[in-house]
């Protein structure tokens, strides 16, 4: 089951992938079941940081370590303090999200939303990957510019292959295997 101590301890769920892989799909399914059965959540959208925490970055990669950095950062003070954190975020460099399992130790999970470039780019409803495939984008992650895939993630997520409710269950379990949550017999409103 896991360390006892750990249930109601605070953790960071970091689910990267593409985009358009259902980062943010997965991640608001999870987020309703864990408000319902941990009660302190907080969701850090790589998106909505982007215009808050981090205007002003481009996308370099100096400047997409700083972003990952940034929110590293912020998951890690919310982690310590009890919080169960969703963070949704391309983080396309292994070495970054790797400099953020560091910090946050032990209470870091990382989920691997994994997806084809090719059918991230038919579900793309922004059109970015048209864009980027035409030139028009710069360093779009996957097409102009490289995706390092997770060595060892401890979630691997097909959405290809899955709905995204059998997903969020997959990362329940999971949760509930390392010890993060009580098991509940059946959770099927994820």
């Amino acid at each position: 089951m896991g360390d006892d101590t750990r249930f109601g301890r605070g953790f960071t769920l970091w689910f990267t992938g593409l985009s358009g892989a259902g980062k943010t799909t997965i991640s608001e399914i999870v987020e309703k079941e864990l408000r319902e059965r941990f009660g302190r959540v907080e969701v850090l959208d790589g998106d909505i940081v982007r215009t808050n925490l981090s205007k002003g970055l481009g996308f370099s990669r100096a400047d997409r370590d700083t972003n990952i950095l940034r929110i590293g950062f912020v998951a890690k003070l919310l982690t310590r303090n009890g919080v169960a954190v969703i963070v949704s975020a391309i983080s396309p460099y292994k070495e970054a999200r790797d400099m953020v399992r560091w910090e946050i130790g032990e209470a870091f999970i990382e989920v691997f939303v994994d997806c084809p470039v090719d059918v991230c780019a038919q579900r793309d409803v922004k059109g970015l990957y048209k864009r980027a495939l035409a030139g028009e984008i710069e360093q779009f992650t996957g097409v102009s510019d490289p995706y390092e895939p997770p060595a060892a993630p401890e979630i691997v997520l097909r959405t290809d292959e899955e709905e995204p409710h059998d997903s969020a269950r997959k990362v329940i379990a999971r949760l509930e295997e390392f010890g993060f949550l009580w098991p509940v017999k059946e959770f099927d409103r994820v």
